[in-house]
């Protein structure tokens, strides 16, 4: 083996990242090390993209996690300013945290699920089918966090439980935000499609149990997710 044989040995695989997953990583780098301090305005949206050499939508996407994670803060006509050089041990989603979420969505969505499994109707099974395609498709990240709230409102909505349909749909917002940075920070999408297809699934099936459980594994996974993210521990 010669000496560039040796080398190629000891490296691991190279893992493929979006651009906008770089330049979120890039811009906390910054914060974490005090390249960009305390109170410090970042450059416009226009010369982020410019200097990243991306589009404006991949730099509002990295900013907006930034913002999940607690690190900047953006003022309307005035700019983005860093607020914190240290991820918060909560997501912010706009109305509500990710914690407020993740405490009380197994609680509203594995009995809606359940109930789905006996109650959906022909129409919604397919409108559900329809929903999971697209996002398998998607490349996209917030067309694809959109449709993500979509399948589970439509579920909320196949349980036949008008207090679960409205509840979802108060939190879809909040949701679409927590399955954005999520997925810009642990690239969770292709596995969300994956738990989502065995949700269906037992739903299809009439599998009352299997699609509460299937519920459970995904919000789980989920809620493990956010923990790496935060660097919380799940009690």
């Amino acid at each position: 083996m010669n000496l560039s044989d040796n080398w190629t040995a000891g490296q691991g695989p190279i893992v493929r990242v979006s651009a906008a997953e770089a330049v979120f990583k890039a811009i906390r780098a910054a914060i974490e090390s005090g390249e960009l301090h305390l109170g410090s305005k970042l450059s416009s949206e226009t010369t982020l993209a410019q200097q990243y050499g991306v589009s404006r939508s991949v730099i509002r996407e990295a900013l907006r996690s930034c913002t999940a994670l607690g690190l900047t803060e953006t003022l309307t006509g005035k700019g983005t300013f860093v607020i914190a050089n240290r991820a918060s041990s909560d997501l912010v989603l706009g109305q509500y945290s990710a914690r407020s979420l993740m405490e009380s969505r197994p609680h509203i969505e594995v009995p809606a699920a359940e109930f789905a499994a006996t109650r959906r109707t022909a129409e919604e099974l397919d409108q559900m089918r329809g929903i999971l395609a697209l996002m398998a498709e998607e490349d996209d990240p917030e067309i694809w966090v959109n449709l993500d709230a979509s399948f589970h409102a439509a579920i909320a909505k196949a349980s036949g439980n008008d207090v679960f349909e409205r509840v979802v749909n108060d939190i879809r917002d909040a949701m679409a935000k927590q399955s954005e940075t999520i997925n810009l920070i642990t690239g969770r999408a292709r596995k969300s499609d994956t738990e989502h297809n065995l949700i269906l699934d037992a739903i299809a099936r009439g599998d009352t149990e299997a699609a509460g459980r299937a519920m459970a594994v995904h919000l789980n996974a989920v809620d493990a997710a956010l923990s790496i993210i935060t660097g919380a521990k799940k009690a």
